[in-house]
């Protein structure tokens, strides 16, 4: 139904539950951010949902794959200045900022949603919709695999506001599109079309935005049939590699094999080859 016939209860008004949309349908769990008269700015409620969202998927193994998403023209448009926060009670003539408060929001805000896509055990897609900006960039640009449509745009939005990136964005991008690029992005701030983003391998695949949600679904159904525990190995392997020595990232793999060789998927998957036969994973 259109929003013209179905108009949106104001965000304010909005129900807690309804901030952020959350369907499990064959072994993949889709997150949607849904605030779209506000360009989906994340609230404190929003940021704490889906971290709850994706620590839970962490741990069901119904979920095999997780796609991350939004409603309207944008994906998220960074933090939701406006929105009300928690309130801490303060001896009398306490600063309303004392020394440490400023890092221990933004770590118990920001970098705990950014990491809580990127210590996700099952493989986590984002379709961006729109405009990915600052914090809503790096939850973005967190995921396995990033799909978006032809109208998204990347910005990293700080230096248009005087600030410094936060939300993993210096560690990130770095590592995706190389250090004298992501300088680039985050001195100037400019505007990053899709098909720029993946021109400069900052994202996956760039679609019509009427297929988004299909290409999604897609990638997703082909990640929620495969070798789960595999697969969020892999995931485990290939985020430590850059921060790893060889002798590290060797002695990661072993131990990655040798906790594989333990599931039933990984058996299946030898016995399946053995016998020229489609294996059949079943998550565990």
């Amino acid at each position: 139904m259109s929003d013209a016939t179905n108009p949106r209860t104001p965000t304010a008004e909005l129900p807690l539950d309804e901030q952020v949309r959350y369907r499990l349908d064959g072994g993949v769990a889709w997150i949607t951010l849904d605030r779209p008269d506000v360009k989906n700015a994340v609230s404190p409620y929003q940021r704490d949902r889906v971290i709850e969202l994706l620590e839970g998927a962490s741990e069901q193994l119904a979920v095999r794959a997780v796609v991350l998403t939004a409603t309207g023209d944008a994906f998220c448009t960074g933090a939701d200045l406006r929105a009300r926060q928690r309130e801490v009670p303060k001896p009398e003539g306490a600063p309303d900022r004392p020394i440490g408060h400023v890092g221990r929001v933004i770590r118990n805000g920001a970098q705990r949603l950014v990491s809580a896509v990127m210590d996700c055990d099952k493989p986590v897609i984002a379709a961006v919709n729109g405009t990915a900006a600052g914090i809503g960039a790096h939850l973005a640009l967190a995921a396995d695999l990033v799909v978006a449509a032809e109208n998204a745009r990347f910005i990293e939005v700080f230096v248009r506001r005087g600030l410094v990136p936060d939300g993993a964005g210096a560690y990130l991008l770095p590592r995706l599109i190389g250090l004298h690029r992501a300088k680039e992005l985050m001195f100037f701030g400019d505007d990053v079309s899709a098909i720029d983003a993946l021109q400069i391998g900052l994202i996956n695949k760039v679609v019509p935005a009427s297929h988004l949600e299909a290409e999604a679904g897609s990638w997703a159904r082909r990640l929620a049939s495969g070798p789960t525990h595999a697969l969020g190995l892999t995931k485990v392997l290939l985020n430590r590699s850059l921060d790893s020595d060889r002798a590290t990232a060797l002695l990661d793999e072993s131990w990655a094999q040798e906790m594989n060789m333990q599931t039933r998927d990984a058996n299946e998957g030898v016995q399946a080859f053995i016998e020229r036969r489609d294996p059949d994973y079943q998550g565990w």
